[in-house]
């Protein structure tokens, strides 16, 4: 095989590495925003949690103070049937206390239901703390995860970028300027061996004299296809029509 192709093969498992590297980092910040989104979906279960208990809470004290004060309208229209020496405003008087105790009833009743659902707020807030506990334990535990894992790739980023410029380094301009516009037009598989007389790449049978170019190992041949460039190797079957 030629020197040019043994270099343009690890200039090509470089930049597989560099990529593979380069993938992972840009998949993190998408994980994070995933990890984030469920403990903003947790948290928001938890609010909702809190503010129908507080809602619960501020209707039923709200009817307290409405059956305090009727209890007081009633304590009045007493004291004023006491006063009273008419029989006409005391009966008024026994209407309007009635009434008081119908809206009094009706109160109570509402703040029985109020009570009922307050202990299922109640539950539902207790449950509601609970996961909203251990998501945080959890989204703190893979967060945590996260950084590390992009710490290291990180380094690996700068070690691959490295190992890259150095292999890079070994291949004259003509060639890595040819090889750097494959690799931006058809991604990391531009070095392609041949195997039964098929391009590794497009997987295009090729003519003869290409293969035997090839096999002759004195310049780099390209697939007339697909512009990838080929190698040779004894092991490979290189059978071609005629």
């Amino acid at each position: 095989m030629l020197e040019v192709l043994e270099k343009l093969l690890i200039l090509q498992d470089r930049d597989r590495k560099l990529i593979k590297v380069q993938e992972e980092l840009a998949h993190i910040p998408h994980e994070r925003a995933d990890l984030a989104l469920k403990g903003t979906s947790t948290q928001a279960g938890l609010d909702a949690a809190k503010t129908r208990q507080k809602q619960i809470e501020s209707e039923r004290k709200r009817l307290e103070l409405e059956v305090e004060g009727k209890k007081q309208q009633i304590d009045k229209y007493g004291l004023q049937q006491f006063q009273t020496k008419k029989n006409e405003e005391y009966r008024a008087l026994s209407h309007e206390i009635e009434m008081c105790k119908d809206v009094i009833k009706k109160l109570e009743d509402q703040q029985l239901e109020f009570m009922e659902q307050g202990e299922s707020a109640q539950k539902e807030l207790a449950s509601a703390s609970h996961a909203a506990a251990e998501a945080k334990k959890v989204i703190d535990s893979r967060m945590s995860d996260l950084a590390a894992r992009e710490k290291n790739l990180l380094k690996e980023l700068d070690e691959a970028q490295k190992a890259r410029a150095e292999a890079a380094g070994t291949v004259d301009d003509s060639t890595r300027s040819r090889y750097d516009r494959l690799v931006k037009n058809k991604g990391t598989n531009v070095v392609v061996g041949i195997q039964h007389g098929v391009c590794g790449g497009c997987h295009m049978q090729l003519n003869r004299s290409t293969v035997v170019a090839c096999q002759g190992e004195q310049e780099i041949v390209t697939c007339s296809n697909c512009g990838r460039i080929l190698y040779y190797t004894r092991d490979m079957d290189v059978a071609v029509t005629e």
